[in-house]
């Protein structure tokens, strides 16, 4: 699409409010702030909120990989620097216990960086250079359980098909999904104990719809208790897919104009970042927004971004509105329906809460 508004303002958006129909916020800038000294991010990648309430967010800050706050803003802890590519966390209440699954995507600082290079990926002297990422099972308190690494140890990957994950979602019977949407584009199925099941998706299918493209985000759709599944963004393709438990393709969520993340979900609504809106043929910086789909997974509100359109029942592109957001990585929905919102190349921003109004 064609960018039709102006480029994003450098305003603060604190006390705006966005969002349409049922679906507003007023903007909290100042929910999160610290003092970087203390406590640095680089960027703020994902949250997720433990059965004491706490919000616990990941980065990729060399210094601290988890920050945990609670719900008015205060820090209550940080700590971890084993997770270098820190880009998702999942908590997930097992046996009367919180545990965290945490994704490092394989993305490191690099020593030998030009002090110029952000976006020369294969360069070996761009600010962040790829190695192999993992999936880790962690206590609460952050003990190490196990880990998953590069699926050529159980025969699933050759050695030269790159793993680098960027997200996790853990079924009720343990079972672990594993999106590698910076590696080769799997979704990766292992059992409570991490040991291989099954995988699918990749770029070459004779049906079209099991291929995957920069594969971002998982979720468990559980509003049908009757009928879980997974909810799986294909970011690069502006789509979300629908996948059984077992890997059977079922529908896909079309997008238009966003480069979507994954669900979150919170009663019969489910909440999802946008990192990029498409406009002019291409990802446009400073572009992101949240998009908020109903259980229909309809559209119904995009703070940050144009309201959601249907014409004959087909999704409008949609695209930021310049005024808050550089781009959203993560997001979490609290029990008073207010979202807090974790950015990627915000120049190493604090998390954004958006106040239900």
């Amino acid at each position: 699409m064609k960018n039709v508004l102006s480029p994003k303002s450098n305003l603060d958006p604190h006390g705006l409010i966005v969002g349409h129909n049922d679906f507003k916020y007023r903007v909290d800038t100042q929910w999160g702030a610290l003092n970087p000294k203390d406590v640095a991010v680089e960027n703020c990648h994902d949250f997720a909120m433990d059965s004491r309430g706490r919000i616990i967010m990941v980065t990729d800050n060399p210094s601290n990989n988890f920050i945990v706050y609670n719900k008015d803003g205060k820090l209550l802890d940080s700590w971890g620097t084993e997770y270098p590519g820190a880009h998702a966390i999942e908590v997930v209440h097992e046996n009367g216990e919180d545990f965290i699954y945490v994704v490092d995507s394989g993305w490191i600082s690099n020593r030998n960086w030009d002090g110029i290079s952000t976006d020369a990926w294969d360069s070996p002297f761009n600010k962040v250079i790829a190695q192999s990422g993992f999936v880790s099972k962690l206590t609460i308190d952050g003990r190490l359980i196990f880990t998953i690494g590069h699926p050529q140890t159980c025969g699933a990957y050759k050695p030269e098909q790159p793993f680098r994950p960027t997200d996790v979602a853990v079924a009720a019977n343990g079972d672990i999904y594993i999106t590698d949407g910076y590696g080769s584009d799997f979704l990766l199925q292992y059992d409570c104990q991490g040991r291989y099941i099954r995988h699918w998706g990749g770029h070459d299918n004779h049906n079209s719809d099991l291929n995957l493209t920069n594969t971002h985000g998982i979720s468990i759709d559980h509003r049908d208790p009757a009928d879980p599944h997974l909810i799986v963004s294909s970011r690069a393709d502006h789509v979300m897919k629908l996948f059984s438990l077992n890997g059977d393709y079922r529908s896909s969520i079309a997008t238009p104009g966003a480069y979507i993340g994954g669900a979150v979900f919170k009663d019969d609504h489910f909440y999802a970042p946008v990192c990029w809106s498409h406009i002019d043929g291409a990802n446009a910086d400073d572009s992101g927004f949240i998009s908020i789909f109903d259980r229909d997974n309809r559209v119904v509100s995009n703070p940050g971004g144009t309201e959601p359109m249907y014409v004959d029942g087909v999704l409008q592109p949609m695209q930021s509105t310049w005024d808050v957001f550089n781009h959203c990585h993560g997001v979490c929905v609290d029990d008073d329906e207010n979202l807090y919102v974790g950015q990627w190349r915000a120049n190493q921003s604090y998390p954004i809460k958006l106040e239900r109004v």
